[in-house]
């Protein structure tokens, strides 16, 4: 391995690649860290870009930034097929979310009063319009609304995409751990990085983007601690036989006698089933967390139980006790340490916004001005720094043996949240 470089990135989960791609796009070195390149929570995710159909009551600070970064998607797209020949899987179909019962019914038209209040748009769509949109839409849904603004994409394709992106580019992809940053005496600055297989990669600018891994890296200091909890859930992937006309022509999210569910088709003809939230020690696939999916599944959509079932996976995704991710520098940090890490349920969604905003930084804002550049998906990023990061401080914390200003009612395990794959 080199052992120098001007960017370190710790992570390649998807907004670790894609930091790293934006980065490298200004001229910057970049090697990139990580014992299994985009095989953690991006694996799993349905990639889902639901700004408003993922809102909930106690994430509003979210709202800005997951709508600054839904704007950025198809600029992005845009950038990598082209630099790249990859197609991504991106669909702008709307988004259907449907109700079962009564109080699935009441349930998501109190939500849809609450996102049209702060701007957002979701319609109610009449249930036999629904039926003639999706006819395999099963006789026990009773209420629908459409959200047009709600996309998906394929993440999978995204990071093979990534990866061929960064290594056109010349950036580094590295099969290892990092263990360390390494900091001046002082510890005011960044220096390096220690690895488990013993490399030292020297660099004054570090990013953080682990993932869950994020916290377990030593050496910022005693000031900050990323208290990054892992919140696991399984996902199904299903494909329709040949002889199956179109199984779904969009995204359908449901709550079944208020369990959630969601089913995202792609153009392969795979279908994605998601939803279990669960916070416990059993990393592998859980039995239970199998059958709910294909139960409620086969409510929103009885001929589910025709498809093949080709895979089932268990992966964590990164939370922070409040919710929100950790995206930036902070005062309590060494200089030169950037984070992006503890996207929980939005890190698919997140990714443009959260690459732009920290490969600006990094390149010393000349990303805009980068000629290689699509002028439309550039365009947007100079209106960055109206973009208020201070909710996602990644400082916000401070060290774990003092007290923080978090309530009991917001710490992990004392809220409810709609859970997804994002």
């Amino acid at each position: 391995m080199q052992n120098s470089s001007d960017v370190v990135v710790v992570g390649a989960g998807i907004v670790g690649l894609s930091i790293a791609w934006r980065a490298s796009q200004c001229g910057l070195s970049v090697t990139v860290i990580d014992p299994s390149p985009a095989e953690g929570a991006s694996r799993a995710a349905a990639g889902m870009l639901a700004a408003t159909s993922e809102l909930t009551y106690q994430e509003t600070d979210l709202l800005a930034l997951n709508l600054a970064s839904m704007r950025r998607w198809p600029g992005f797209v845009t950038d990598l097929e082209e630099a790249t020949g990859h197609r991504l899987g991106y669909s702008t179909s709307p988004t259907l979310v449907v109700g079962a019962d009564a109080a699935d019914r009441a349930t998501l038209a109190d939500l849809a009063e609450f996102q049209a209040k702060l701007g957002l748009s979701p319609s109610r769509l009449p249930i036999s319009e629904l039926r003639q949109r999706e006819p395999l839409i099963g006789p026990a849904i009773t209420s629908a609304w459409q959200i047009d603004a709600d996309h998906h994409v394929d993440p999978r394709r995204v990071t093979t995409a990534l990866r061929a992106a960064l290594c056109q580019a010349g950036a580094r992809i590295v099969t290892d751990r990092v263990l360390r940053v390494i900091c001046s005496s002082d510890r005011s600055s960044v220096r390096a990085v220690a690895t488990a297989a013993g490399q030292t990669v020297h660099a004054d600018r570090v990013v953080l983007a682990a993932g869950l891994g994020t916290g377990r890296i030593s050496g910022i200091g005693d000031a900050v601690s990323f208290p990054i909890r892992a919140v696991h859930g399984e996902i199904l992937r299903l494909r329709a036989p040949a002889s199956m006309p179109a199984f779904l022509a969009g995204t359908v999210r449901a709550s079944v006698h208020s369990r959630p569910v969601y089913l995202v088709p792609r153009d392969n003809g795979e279908i994605v089933i998601g939803a279990t939230s669960r916070e416990d020690e059993n990393e592998g696939v859980a039995a239970g967390g199998v059958y709910q999916l294909l139960r409620d599944a086969q409510v929103v959509a009885p001929a589910v139980g025709e498809l093949e079932l080709t895979e089932s996976l268990a992966r964590a995704r990164p939370s922070t006790p409040d919710n929100r991710p950790l995206l930036g520098t902070s005062a309590n940090l060494p200089e030169g340490l950037v984070v992006a890490a503890g996207f929980f349920r939005h890190g698919i969604l997140l990714t443009p916004v959260a690459s732009d905003l920290v490969a600006a930084g990094l390149c010393d804002a000349q990303l805009t001005a980068e000629p290689g550049l699509d002028p439309s998906a550039a365009e947007p990023r100079s209106r960055d720094a109206a973009i208020d990061l201070t909710p996602f401080d990644p400082g916000r914390f401070g060290h774990p043996s003092l007290e923080t200003d978090l309530e009991p009612a917001t710490m992990p395990g004392a809220q409810h949240v709609h859970p997804s794959h994002g």
